[in-house]
């Protein structure tokens, strides 16, 4: 598989990564523990992913209370030395699910608690990858750099990153990162998809001019543009519109668009869902999409039709101009 580096990192990362937020349970909604990929199928996924050439996997502390980041501590110990040295890992801090629901703690105390136990968990001494889950409207950002810069400098982290952020939120850390000398942002992970493109108009500029590496997630919209719901049907009780806080069916709009990005994906041969997941690999700011596995089909499958074709940025933006 073709790789980028990853912003300044010089970390060459694979044109998908694997999102784990479906092992053990969908994301880190406590209520939805258990609904996701077993360990023998969370096993299968990576297998897979390694065979298909993938070398990041992207997880969180907060993820299924902990059980996705076991899972793959579990494979990776079952994996000889020359695949795990191959294997990057991110996981995320911050997000903190109680009882009485979910908040954002990016205090240097979180930050180094939540590192340790996931460290633990995977069953290893460092991540590539550390970022923060969503942005902490509480604490200043200066003491949060200055907590990553603590993991960073006892060895538990390499690079940190930042999801979930607005360009003004964005540019905020940086320049709290110039301003102090302490280590910076090098990779961002917002969502992106056909459906949710704000951010080309500002933060993908601001990911361009400080070479930040943007590794977006749901580039399918959590299955919205895979093509599996209907129109005027209701979803099935296990889908994840169905289960998922919040979600809901494309407008009749959408629904227009989701059908002619079917009759694109029929003429190259591929299913919807990989012609969304390509038309988001395909932007140039884009080094490499999170790409979740199916829990009901070859784990990725969709990944893997996507990665035979190359849009051009007129075709690119032909599919787009649907969703207008």
């Amino acid at each position: 598989m073709k790789a980028r580096v990853l912003g300044s990192t010089g970390i060459a990362i694979s044109r998908v990564a694997l999102g784990c937020g479906s092992f053990g349970g969908i994301g880190s909604p406590k209520e939805l523990v258990g609904r996701g990929l077993d360990e023998a199928a969370s096993f299968a996924t990576m297998d897979e992913a390694v065979a298909l050439g993938i070398n990041l996997f992207d997880t969180a502390h907060a993820y299924a209370q902990g059980a996705s980041e076991k899972m793959i501590g579990h494979w990776l110990a079952g994996q000889p030395s020359i695949i795990r040295a191959n294997i990057h890992l991110s996981t995320k801090v911050g997000l903190v699910i109680t009882n009485g629901g979910r908040t954002v703690d990016l205090s240097p105390t979180s930050i180094a608690q939540q590192l340790n136990i996931s460290l633990e968990r995977l069953g290893i001494s460092r991540v590539d990858f550390c970022l923060c889950h969503f942005p902490d409207s509480v604490t200043p950002i200066e003491e949060t750099l200055e907590g990553f810069a603590a993991v960073i400098e006892a060895g538990k982290a390499v690079h940190i990153g930042a999801c979930n952020l607005s360009a003004a939120q964005l540019t905020e850390a940086l320049a709290a990162s110039a301003r102090l000398g302490l280590p910076r942002y090098e990779c961002l992970q917002n969502e992106y998809n056909l459906m949710k493109r704000e951010d080309e108009s500002d933060v993908f500029a601001i990911c361009q001019e400080h070479a930040l590496g943007l590794t977006p997630y749901s580039p399918m919209a959590g299955g919205i543009l895979t093509g599996k719901y209907l129109r005027d049907q209701v979803p099935p009780p296990c889908s994840r519109v169905a289960q998922w806080p919040g979600s809901c069916l494309p407008s009749p709009k959408q629904f227009g668009a989701i059908a002619r990005l079917s009759e694109e994906a029929a003429k190259r041969g591929i299913s919807t869902g990989a012609m969304a997941l390509a038309w988001v690999m395909a932007h140039p700011v884009v080094v490499a999409p999170l790409a979740g596995p199916s829990r009901t089909a070859e784990h990725l499958q969709v990944a893997r039709e996507a990665l035979t074709i190359e849009l051009d940025a007129e075709t690119r933006k032909q599919i787009s101009s649907s969703f207008d």
